[in-house]
């Protein structure tokens, strides 16, 4: 789904934009470094809850400012980056949160790249790298490689989705003032968007557009999608979150990370920081904490001084610091963490109240070998493809070569094990396995497949026990990502700018919010990046830190590219 690229021809799109256009890739990237505080501070201790993506990040550039990160976590390093390994098989991984990653997350990439990672081509669906896509509805089955290969219902819907976007949102041209960089044609075309579309589902945006009338055309939009699959457990949500994805290419030519995406956060903790006067050589933020590990859940956050806040850890232990940084799932600040209500303001707890998050459900299986690529002698199509179905599976994803983390000896002509996703589903789709056990789910995606493969007995190349996961019921998650409802442009903008403290009164300072549910992309590890370098600016500035001149950071250009705020009276 691409769009011409009429100014700033030829520069890739980026994630950065459009409601607060900041170059954060070219940011982190500068020789200058994000800043510096006095040398008073170096040393200082700063709690960061959530050692996810934007925990790790947090903790690793607080730790080469010179501030110490003590960091919380209630399970594993990692968070939603969750790479599990089969039983008895320590080679191939299940990515059973973030999978798959659009190059515009460039400040994302940034960080694989510092940090020695490499990535390979995702097989979505239509992909480049998909050798076959089969799509099965209503019991009909077709193949294509390519979108041209379909029947022409789905080129006539794809057309007019893409007319849809074109003449409801202006998209060629908000994407070449992305890919121009250009802040004032973003914000002159996508707060025009905000304010006409901000009480909007998605769903209506498709009704009310003259290229999606039918509703034959909107199921089958709705079942299919383009480029990362179907699109209807999206119908519900604000069209904004929508055109924020389309917009940036957040998803187009999709990458994963060879070995697993859970090592970026994994790298970051145990990377030995670069020579400074801060730490002696080969400190890293593991080396930092006692064992190497992080501290225990946090359980209870709340102020005990004008400028102290103390956190109590699920092992009883008590320590107070001057500045804490929240990176996971804000609903823990409701439930599993006491909070001291005094911590933010009432606008930003309505906010937090009423963060709505995607369930999301996946199974994987191991197999001996990537038998798909063995060939139908009657048709000459491989034996199985990708899938997106309107049967429980929803999305099934092939992996093998890098993806699938299995050693390949072509000498010895040993294709190694190999991975299936059976199942990738949202929302209502995911509620229907949440009662299922993991071997219950792989037996009914089995019985599905064979109702669209008859020919391919799946189950003979199992030969691990399955492994899945409902982030909707996972304890300290509770939901896959956020998503926001119609009128909810105000709650997420609230949570984005938290950051920025000089206006709030002092009871509300020193509790920073960062992930990817406080960005305005859920759902992708960009998100997660951008916000926690937010957080490390909005504790920097606490200290009485600065970036260098040359590197001015999000809060020093707030006020230039500050996100719209909508009034609430109209």
């Amino acid at each position: 789904m691409s769009a011409p690229a009429a100014a700033g021809q030829g520069r890739p799109l980026t994630m950065i934009g459009p409601d607060f256009p900041f170059p954060y890739d070219t940011f982190r990237a500068h020789p200058a470094g994000l800043g510096c505080v006095p040398a008073i501070h170096h040393g200082t201790a700063v709690a960061v809850i959530g050692a996810g993506l934007a925990g790790t990040v947090v903790a690793y550039e607080l730790a080469r400012m010179g501030l110490r990160p003590v960091v919380y976590e209630a399970e594993q390093i990692g968070g939603r980056m969750r790479s599990a390994s089969f039983a008895g098989h320590p080679g191939p991984v299940a990515e059973l949160g973030a999978m798959r990653f659009p190059p515009s997350s460039t400040t994302l990439f940034g960080y694989l790249d510092e940090v020695g990672l490499t990535t390979a081509a995702f097989p979505n669906p239509l992909a480049a790298a998909t050798p076959d896509t089969v799509i099965d509805l209503k019991g009909v089955t077709v193949h294509g490689r390519t979108l041209a290969d379909l029947p022409a219902a789905f080129g006539r819907v794809a057309r007019g989705w893409s007319d849809a976007l074109e003449d409801g949102a202006g998209l060629s041209a908000l994407q070449a003032a992305i890919r121009a960089r250009d802040p004032g044609e973003i914000a002159a075309r996508w707060h025009r968007l905000v304010r006409r579309y901000d009480d909007t589902s998605f769903y209506r945006f498709l009704v009310d557009s003259a290229h999606m009338r039918s509703f034959a055309d909107r199921e089958l939009f709705g079942q299919v999608g383009f480029g990362t699959g179907g699109w209807d457990t999206d119908f519900a949500n604000s069209i904004l979150e929508i055109l924020r994805v389309v917009a940036t290419g957040a998803d187009e030519d999709h990458r994963g990370i060879v070995g697993g995406s859970q090592q970026l956060p994994l790298r970051l903790w145990d990377r030995e920081l670069p020579a400074s006067d801060h730490w002696p050589a080969g400190t890293s933020v593991a080396s930092l904490h006692e064992n190497r590990r992080p501290r225990p859940a946090v359980v209870e956050l709340r102020r005990t001084h004008p400028r102290g806040l103390t956190v109590t850890a699920a092992d009883g232990t008590i320590a107070t610091y001057p500045a804490v940084v929240h990176t996971a799932p804000v609903w823990l600040l409701l439930n599993t963490i006491r909070t001291d209500e005094s911590l933010l303001d009432a606008d930003h707890w309505s906010a937090v109240e009423r963060t709505h998050y995607m369930g999301s459900s996946k199974v994987f299986v191991l197999v001996d070998r990537p038998f798909w690529r063995d060939r139908d002698p009657t048709t000459g199509r491989p034996a199985m493809s990708m899938t997106l179905t309107d049967r429980m599976p929803r999305g099934v994803y092939l992996f093998d070569g890098p993806l699938a983390g299995a050693p390949v000896d072509p000498q010895a002509g040993d294709e190694g094990p190999a991975v299936i996703c059976l199942s990738y589903t949202w929302t209502d789709d995911s509620l229907k396995l949440v009662p299922l056990t993991a071997a219950e789910r792989m037996d009914l995606m089995l019985d599905s497949l064979a109702a669209i493969y008859p020919d391919v007995d799946v189950r003979s190349h199992v030969i691990a026990s399955p492994l899945t996961v409902s982030w909707e019921v996972e304890r300290n998650f509770m939901g896959a990502f956020r998503a926001n409802l119609p009128g909810h442009y105000r709650y997420q903008e609230r949570l984005f700018t938290h950051f920025m403290q000089d206006r709030f009164a002092a009871a509300h300072r020193g509790l920073f919010l960062a992930g990817d549910d406080i960005s305005w992309t859920a759902g992708w590890a960009e998100g997660a990046v951008q916000t926690a370098l937010n957080a490390v600016w909005g504790v920097m500035h606490q200290f009485g830190g600065r970036c260098h001149p040359q590197n001015p950071g999000p809060g020093d250009r707030f006020a230039d590219l500050a996100p719209l705020r909508l009034p609430d009276s109209t």
